[in-house]
């Protein structure tokens, strides 16, 4: 099921945000995430966040602003079983066109987005990791 984030829920969300970025990214300092966490539960709820719940558990989510995918985050024992497809194609329902950056180091995410019909667009550094990222979009 997936449904809206609520206050209640920004705890869970955080410790699958932290706990993916720090295993999916370990060409990146643990500290980054660990000093972002504050800074990133105070502005997520400000997003549009869904969540999705199975066996009564969040296990993923995906975070939103206007038509530019913040992240899809799916809890580590949950991944390739269709739910980031699930929250991608979610978000894709109301809109006519998408774009997000990812890590060029991030191999996994980048074919999963080419999957799910984006393409690269442009090659960028994150100046706060300086870590080279894609740009990615989709259209419908």
């Amino acid at each position: 099921m997936i449904r809206k984030l609520k206050k209640d829920d920004i705890n869970d969300v955080m410790e699958i945000w932290k706990n993916e970025n720090i295993k999916t990214h370990q060409f990146i300092q643990k500290e980054y995430w660990e000093n972002n966490y504050n800074y990133v539960k105070e502005i997520l709820p400000k997003a549009e966040v869904y969540v999705y719940i199975l066996e009564e558990n969040i296990v993923g989510f995906i975070g939103i602003d206007e038509n530019y995918v913040e992240g899809i985050f799916v809890d580590r024992n949950n991944q390739s079983k269709g739910i980031g497809t699930s929250l991608l194609n979610k978000v894709k329902e109301n809109r006519n066109n998408l774009k997000l950056n990812v890590y060029k180091k991030n191999k996994s995410a980048i074919s999963f987005y080419k999957k799910n019909g984006f393409i690269i667009t442009s090659e960028n550094i994150d100046n706060s990791t300086k870590e080279i990222e894609y740009t990615m979009t989709w259209n419908r």
